[in-house]
């Protein structure tokens, strides 16, 4: 096997169903590593991410809907579900909560690998049009709306997320407060000049070491701010 083939993580406590999915993934190509419970599986999906998750409903120690949920505050992997249970509702909780795709007990194995095939494919598509913004230790996917600092995810409030994204859309250029008003709170707020302030602050107390000299968000006195762009050095 090489590094190359995709992995996939079976999050399964019945043995015999594990030992089925190791032998007919493997033998596709596949390198599968297992857990037998929902925390040992979010451990490993955290320790080595896989391309894809295939996962059961009714495991010992927590539901998987739980662990679907548990997975995506971090991951957008695909994630399939593997289940005996057959009622609607329960697929419809576990794909509402995130879950890609569900198969029931018994299954195909073909149909399974083809499942994955299309997942991987779906995944490999987005991240290809994934947009990304990135300058020194800031990094923001607008696909994903993420924000990591220094690899660390930054969690922002609704407002603050939009108003990053339009200075992310002007990035090296002056926004006025007109523009931020009229972009992120609507037409109706153009002369609410505070709301600007007050969420500007609140994102550099966020985002900036030190809010006070901020590195990123900087600001043009009476006219509007400035996001920083590779290899520029405004006012701040």
């Amino acid at each position: 096997m090489t590094d190359e083939e995709p992995l996939v993580l079976v999050i399964e406590d019945d043995p015999q169903t594990r030992r089925v999915l190791r032998t007919s993934l493997g033998g596709l190509g596949w390198q599968v590593a297992e857990a037998n419970s929902g925390d040992n599986g979010l451990a490993q999906a955290k320790s080595r991410p896989p391309d894809v998750v295939i996962l059961d409903l009714g495991l010992p120690d927590m539901d998987g809907v739980a662990v679907v949920r548990a997975i995506r505050k971090n991951s957008e992997v695909p994630i399939i579900i593997l289940s005996a249970r057959s009622q609607e509702g329960d697929k419809i909780r576990a794909l509402d909560t995130g879950a890609d795709d569900y198969l029931s007990k018994p299954f195909s194995a073909g149909e399974l690998e083809a499942r994955l095939r299309a997942l991987l494919r779906r995944a490999a598509k987005n991240t290809a049009n994934r947009e990304l913004f990135q300058v020194d230790d800031l990094t923001v996917d607008l696909t994903l709306r993420k924000v990591c600092l220094a690899e660390c995810e930054i969690r922002l409030s609704r407002i603050e997320y939009r108003l990053l994204a339009v200075l992310i859309r002007n990035a090296g250029l002056v926004v006025t407060h007109r523009q931020l008003l009229r972009e992120v709170w609507g037409p109706s707020h153009v002369h609410d000049a505070h709301y600007v302030r007050v969420y500007m602050a609140q994102l550099r107390h966020k985002l900036e070491a030190d809010p006070a000299r901020p590195h990123y968000l900087l600001t043009e006195v009476g006219v509007g701010y400035r996001l920083r762009c590779g290899n520029d050095f405004g006012n701040a």
